[in-house]
């Protein structure tokens, strides 16, 4: 692995800030141009079927103007994320069902996944939802050969709690597969209990890497496997990390996410340098209250832009107004 050169903040501008709570970023590319995914909320980051999609574009990474939204009726929508695969972009997101019956009442075996889909990233399709996703909280997904891949949580065996199951000794973490993007059935299970949040990336071969947050402010973990993902390997990062992020810049890898210590410490969005089993703080990023869910898009192998999101402007809390951020990055 290279050594680890500091990471400059170019430049950081606030993209949206519309008295929303906006949280929750992707970062993709996809036929020349760049794509930008968050949530937006009137009510703040808690689940509200007044949540909606946003997917944003732009040729140079400056000039950003909004090419589709999406809600889905009687659900929150939350957590979306890209993914290029087979000629098409997706962009999908986790919904809670919010029952007029019984609000306030949230089960995860009701979750369902929902996608929408472009052929070029202008007209739009869906949102659709995804078959083999019920029960299932999905999050981040990438793409390996003629399959896809996908982070699903959900409780074991589906069974019945008083909570909502998330986050608790119930929940697996269970790998997705698709061979279109639609469809989807389970892998493997990579965690028997605390499975949350999960960023993969893949090699050529099949190989995974995966950055896995646990529940409460336990330590990441990092995971590698091999087809066909029955056995995992697992080390402890030794620090929380909240909405992972796993990305390569160039030839070195970069995980991003929420840093806190401890329930007294301020949240802060971060970026660290993964070499072997061990992260190496690289930059920290003007944040505090409600923030992180980082997107991360290379331009080369010494220039990067940075999506974010924080409430430090805003309301300071998970109530909105939260702000989304773009910083342009470079290595020094």
């Amino acid at each position: 692995m290279p050594s680890t050169p500091a990471i400059k903040i170019e430049s950081l501008r606030v993209l949206v800030n519309d008295g929303n709570h906006n949280a929750f970023t992707d970062l993709c590319r996809f036929k020349g141009r760049m794509y930008l995914a968050f949530r937006s909320c009137p009510e703040g980051h808690m689940i509200f079927p007044s949540s909606r999609i946003v997917v944003m574009t732009s040729d140079d990474g400056q000039a950003w103007r909004q090419v589709f939204t999406f809600a889905v009726p009687e659900r929150d929508v939350r957590d979306p994320h890209f993914l290029v695969f087979k000629d098409t972009l997706f962009v999908y997101a986790g919904t809670w069902f919010c029952a007029p019956a019984v609000p306030g009442k949230y089960d995860m075996n009701e979750h369902l996944g929902y996608g929408a889909w472009s052929s070029d990233g202008a007209a739009w399709q869906g949102p659709r939802l995804l078959e083999g996703t019920y029960g299932h909280y999905i999050w981040r997904a990438a793409a390996c050969g003629d399959k896809a891949f996908m982070c699903g949580r959900r409780k074991r065996d589906f069974c019945r709690t008083q909570d909502s199951g998330d986050g608790t000794n119930v929940t697996q973490g269970a790998l997705l597969e698709s061979d279109d993007g639609l469809v989807w059935k389970t892998a493997a299970i990579f965690r028997e209990s605390g499975g949350d949040e999960t960023a993969f990336l893949f090699e050529a071969d099949g190989a995974v890497l995966a950055v896995a947050r646990s529940p409460g402010l336990d330590p990441a973990l990092l995971l590698r496997s091999r087809p066909p993902y029955r056995t995992w390997e697992s080390h402890s990062l030794e620090r929380y990390i909240g909405g992972p992020m796993l990305a390569r810049w160039g030839e070195r890898l970069l995980v991003g996410g929420r840093r806190m210590l401890d329930r007294k410490d301020p949240a802060k969005t971060v970026l660290y340098w993964l070499n072997d089993n061990r992260l190496e703080p690289a930059a920290e990023f003007p944040s505090g209250g409600d923030n992180s869910y980082p997107g991360f898009l290379p331009l080369s192998d010494t220039r990067g832009l940075l999506s974010y999101y924080s409430s430090h402007e805003g309301s300071g809390t998970s109530r909105a107004p939260a702000a989304i951020y773009l910083a342009e990055l470079s290595l020094t």
